[in-house]
């Protein structure tokens, strides 16, 4: 009987960064107490940029809005669209891990 060595998980990446901005990476098999507080993450990240963007629409309806609140707006939007690009990313990449039949989350 031939044993296989066990496919090993690739590292997942968080829905935040570590120091200086840079990525963080989780080792886990996807069940851990770490991967479900990152999941409920990535469901409040995109809950709010699905927020921010109802707000954006309507501040852009608004012949009255200000130079100062569209630089915030902006500041904001560029915030959830870097969690949400993150969050593809992870994502994508555990998709790719299951359609080549590996290991993941």
């Amino acid at each position: 009987m031939t044993r296989h060595a066990p496919v090993p998980t690739p590292a997942r990446l968080l829905p935040w960064a570590g120091p200086e901005g840079k990525p963080c990476y989780l080792l886990t098999d996807g069940s851990g107490r770490l991967s479900r507080a990152a999941d409920t993450v990535e469901s409040v990240q995109l809950a709010m940029a699905g927020d921010l963007l109802d707000h954006a629409a309507d501040m852009l309806d608004d012949p009255d809005v200000t130079a100062v609140q569209l630089r915030y707006l902006l500041a904001r939007v560029n915030e959830a669209l870097t969690d949400v690009c993150r969050i593809a990313e992870s994502r994508g990449a555990r998709l790719l891990t299951h359609a080549d039949g590996g290991a993941g989350c």
